[in-house]
């Protein structure tokens, strides 16, 4: 019996204290906070778009940053949430991104029919999408450096989530900078890599969030 109780006082000195995890919503509040710190150092060395005063006045553009500030939000509070392995008992948080992305879509889709007769196509095309991805790579690192800390064993949906997150502020950057006002040119080259950047994002969380 001493000999347990020896081993008890020995197990009791040598442990740590632990520090809490935080909760989804302060823990969403950081990232968002993080990818707007980022976008306001690209703005400052890259510039805004030279039309940009003519944009803030459009409805259309404003919807479509409003909702892409949307999905940046949301996916920073729900790859929070996948981030524990209970969800937090907040599973509603974690398909937000869902409902953004189809409100997306759906303005998107809605733009691209009443784009009559339809806004001239940039010289450029994949460039964009380059350009976004190369923009994400920081913040990508970044938040899946920050979620590994923690126990999700939802790490194909929260490799995902993350991703978006990441591809959605070069997203914001690029729209804010490029002067470019076809509507057909942004489905292709901006939003529509989204959907093969999220699936990507499927195997990065397996091979990076998996413990």
């Amino acid at each position: 019996m001493g000999k347990i109780d020896e081993l008890v006082e020995a197990l009791g000195q040598n442990m740590q204290s632990v520090k809490p995890a935080p909760h989804p919503f302060m823990l969403g509040i950081l990232l968002v906070l993080v990818a707007f710190l980022y976008l306001v150092l690209l703005l400052l060395f890259s510039g805004f778009r030279p039309d940009i005063l003519e944009k803030l006045h459009s409805n259309w553009f404003l919807v479509e940053i409003t909702l892409l500030i949307g999905l940046l939000v949301f996916t920073s509070i729900s790859a929070s949430t996948l981030s524990f392995p209970d969800l937090y008992q907040m599973r509603w948080a974690a398909v937000t991104p869902v409902w953004i992305f189809g409100l997306l879509a759906s303005f998107l889709l809605a733009a691209w029919t009443l784009d009559s007769p339809p806004a001239p196509l940039p010289k450029h095309s994949f460039q964009c999408t380059l350009d976004i991805g190369l923009l994400s790579l920081l913040p990508g690192v970044w938040i899946f450096y920050l979620l590994r800390k923690f126990a999700s064993t939802h790490f194909r949906l929260t490799g995902s989530i993350a991703v978006l997150y990441a591809f959605s502020t070069g997203a914001i950057w690029l729209r804010l900078y490029e002067k470019n006002d076809s509507i057909l040119h942004v489905i292709e080259w901006h939003y529509l890599p989204m959907i093969g950047f999220g699936i990507a994002g499927l195997w990065l969380g397996k091979k990076l969030l998996r413990w």
